[in-house]
């Protein structure tokens, strides 16, 4: 029997479009609340008059608070119909981002990002949900590639036009306009999107908590989590270094960082769809073995730069940021497959906790690795890219055991 991960693929219906378009939307305004605080904390700790530290925790509150939210909510998940889920804990979002918009302390901001954190770190996986229901499995690459390239507008589009913003205003504005344009997203949700509840009319267990447990326990699902931890550890033990490495280590001015931001982040808008459409045509196993190669060539040749360039420098970045979505976009196509229907919701719950939860471990164990020298240069950087090699090698086995059992489950 053929592969489950390379049936032929069939072309988006009208309304197939539309979904996939207000997901992508969804996921935009998600990851771009949550990436517009690190720039704006030039602005916020003297408005607020609060420590680098005090700004730390600010950052922090809502990746923690988005990962506890998605364990407690996994349970509940697949009991209610996924629009009603995504209407409610997008509402919450959009209520943190205003309280967000209007705190006038530190106190009422850490607040304002621990609520909305709750609601927005469940957004994820409801997309991701509703995607993997409503898309056949030929389709899944293309709807993740499509999906992925959220993030990379987000650099493009959001993170300029955020600043723009809290430049022409305050550090205010951004929040206040993302929430006013969330509000129309919310009424095109409500009008549109049909109700996304096929999962109901299968037997469901009598207890959110036994759920919950099952979702957790289950082998193949244990499978995935781990290829989750492994990957989100790669990814984030690179970047919260990256800004002081291309300054202090490849002699890039600071005035130059939204040059690389900017052409890696169109560059990957146009990669992400092309990358999901080779994972429907050719496996998405096979491109995952490709751009985890690809990834591991260019994190090696990246940390081990000197004073280089800025036209390399981008060239080098983009590569990079290709390979990286190159294993992300399949992986996340394949893992699509791993849960039974009435399990989709918890599953994907329980993954987006575990991804930000390993992120802030991943960040803190490079914390650890690397120095800052006496030059400003970020030194020992070259063994987080070994740690991140290895993490991807591992993580390639791992897939290679899911792919196996998708076919032997397809063959069944």
């Amino acid at each position: 029997m053929a592969s489950p991960t390379s049936a032929p693929a069939a072309g988006f219906s009208r309304y197939q479009k539309f979904v996939v378009g207000l997901l992508a939307f969804l996921q935009f305004a998600v990851i771009l609340d949550f990436m517009i605080m690190a720039p704006l904390g030039a602005l916020i700790m003297p408005a607020l008059q609060i420590s680098p530290k005090q700004f730390g925790l600010v950052v922090s509150a809502y990746a923690f608070s988005a990962g506890v939210s998605g364990f407690v909510t996994a349970g509940f998940a697949d009991r209610f119909d996924r629009k009603k889920i995504l209407m409610f804990f997008y509402t919450g979002f959009l209520v943190g981002t205003l309280w967000c918009g209007l705190a006038p302390t530190f106190e009422l901001l850490l607040a304002a990002r621990v609520f909305t954190g709750l609601f927005g770190g469940v957004i994820g996986s409801v997309v991701l949900a509703i995607a993997t229901d409503l898309f056949d499995v030929s389709l899944r690459g293309r709807v993740m590639g499509l999906i992925q390239t959220a993030f990379a507008a987000s650099q493009v589009l959001g993170l300029p036009m955020g600043l723009f913003l809290s430049n022409r205003w305050n550090w205010h504005a951004p929040f206040i306009v993302l929430a006013v344009l969330g509000v129309a997203g919310l009424a095109v949700i409500s009008a549109k999107l049909k109700p996304v509840d096929g999962h109901l009319g299968k037997p469901q267990e009598h207890s959110p908590f036994m759920h919950l447990f099952h979702t957790i326990t289950e082998p193949r699902h244990l499978l995935a989590f781990l290829t989750v931890t492994l990957l989100a550890t790669g990814g984030f033990m690179l970047m919260p270094f990256s800004s002081a490495f291309l300054v202090h280590n490849l002699g890039i001015e600071l005035a130059h960082l939204p040059t690389i931001y900017f052409f890696t982040g169109i560059c990957t808008m146009v990669f992400g769809p092309m990358i999901g459409k080779a994972a429907d045509k050719f496996g998405k196993f096979q491109v995952f073995l490709f751009g985890s190669a690809l990834s591991i060539l260019m994190v090696v040749v990246y940390t081990h730069l000197g004073t280089t360039p800025l036209a390399v420098v981008v060239l080098v970045n983009v590569v990079m940021f290709v390979g990286i979505f190159s294993r992300m976009i399949p992986f996340q196509a394949l893992a699509s497959q791993v849960p039974e229907p009435t399990k989709r919701g918890a599953f994907n719950a329980i993954s987006a906790s575990i991804q930000q939860v390993s992120g802030g471990v991943a960040s803190l164990v490079a914390g650890h690795i690397v120095t800052l020298g006496a030059d400003g240069r970020i030194e020992h950087f070259p063994e987080v890219g070994y740690v991140v090699v290895g993490t991807t090698l591992v993580a390639v086995g791992l897939v290679w055991n899911i792919q196996r059992q998708l076919q032997a489950r397809a063959a069944a």
